[in-house]
């Protein structure tokens, strides 16, 4: 087996086995805690810029396949792994990771001690690193880290958006076909989502409970969404910082009492922007798929999926216009919050989450009901 390199800006190396593709990729080195779910991870464009560490000792067992992709294409710029599987065992898989990784220019390197890198990073911070399969010298790879962008005032969101308006045309089909899920009804309502680097299981939700989508690029305009008659605007997902995101937020103020909003995520946090919130950048952010969240208003605790580095601060908002609606048990983080006036709402978690967890699929419900009482 060939070898790669992980080199972190602080000047940690960690060495092993080279697997997918020979090449070198740099980004932000970040954790996820999932047990399942890497190829929805491989495809999620949050993930752009990001070098993933995954916690869970083996990955590629059951290998991959067209349905479970969250876009047309691979977003991370490298992996790494404590063993990756040679075999896959899975009725559904088609082809395996490591080929699957390989065809899409993702260099891996696996046998490495993820538990002490992991530490590392929950410790010092996550930081820039540099991956590679083709440079043999610790000190250049430390160099180059040194020398990538960081991630904080780093716009992402607009490089992963969609170059052109279109519409969701592939109905409810589920991820997975042993997925039970009840027959959606026809499209009630029209949402225009826009993206910021939207996954496609947000696409079959909103089909699910009833609604038509158009997609529409970060930087379309109020103005122009208005012109397309929603009766409501989804806020998606994205990678890097909210912060630099100015001509998005500004449009989301335009929009705010005018149509029902929904956020998540990225969404969550330029609704904060837009409502005079300051958000900041987590030492080493929340990525994985068991992660406590109190709801406020039921007094229940969903177990949830998270990927982002960046949060809200709670104590920026308004309490007069705003209310804190759901809470992290973890570290006491914003995690959703609504507008005491406007028909307006959002959580920083992923409550269509693939493959799991499924306690939070009430909030797209939620936000047909908006849509529902201000078409009356």
């Amino acid at each position: 087996m060939n070898r790669a390199v992980l080199a972190l800006e602080d000047g940690t190396v960690f060495e092993g086995g080279s697997i997918g593709a020979p090449v070198e990729r740099s980004g932000e080195v970040v954790f996820n805690t999932a047990m399942t779910g890497y190829q929805e991870i491989f495809t999620d464009p949050s993930y752009s810029g990001q070098i993933v560490i995954l916690t869970n000792p083996q990955i590629g067992n059951y290998g991959t396949n067209v349905e479970d992709n969250e876009a047309s294409k691979a977003y991370i710029e490298g992996l790494v792994v404590r063993e990756f599987s040679a075999v896959a065992s899975n009725w559904r898989s088609d082809e395996l990771a490591q080929g699957y990784l390989e065809k899409r220019g993702i260099p891996v390197v696996t046998e490495i001690d993820t538990r002490a890198l992991v530490r590392h990073l929950r410790t010092r911070g996550v930081m820039r690193g540099v991956l590679s399969a083709v440079e043999a010298d610790p000190q250049k790879l430390v160099e180059k880290a040194r020398s990538i962008p960081s991630m904080a005032g780093l716009d992402l969101a607009s490089r992963v958006s969609t170059p052109e308006p279109y519409e969701w045309t592939h109905g409810v089909d589920p991820c997975s076909p042993s997925e039970l899920i009840a027959r959606a009804p026809e499209p009630r309502y029209h949402v225009v989502a826009y993206d910021y680097g939207i996954k496609q299981n947000i696409l079959r939700r909103l089909a699910q409970v009833g609604c038509r989508t158009t997609v529409v690029p970060s930087l379309t305009s109020a103005e122009d969404v208005m012109t397309l008659k929603p009766d409501g605007v989804f806020l998606s997902n994205g990678p890097g910082d909210p912060e630099p995101l100015e001509p998005q937020v500004a449009n989301i103020r335009k929009l705010v009492g005018k149509v029902p909003i929904f956020g998540i995520c990225l969404g969550h946090q330029l609704l904060g922007l837009a409502f005079g919130g300051k958000t900041y950048k987590l030492k080493f952010g929340h990525r994985g798929a068991n992660h406590p969240v109190l709801n406020r208003t039921t007094q229940r605790v969903e177990i949830t999926s998270h990927n982002h580095g960046f949060a809200v601060d709670r104590d920026s908002l308004n309490p007069a216009d705003v209310e804190l609606t759901h809470v992290n048990l973890n570290d006491e983080t914003l995690e959703g919050f609504r507008h005491r006036r406007y028909p307006v709402f959002c959580v920083q978690y992923h409550p269509e989450a693939a493959p799991g967890p499924h306690d939070s699929h009430y909030l797209f419900d939620d936000f047909v009901k908006l849509m529902a009482e201000e078409a009356r």
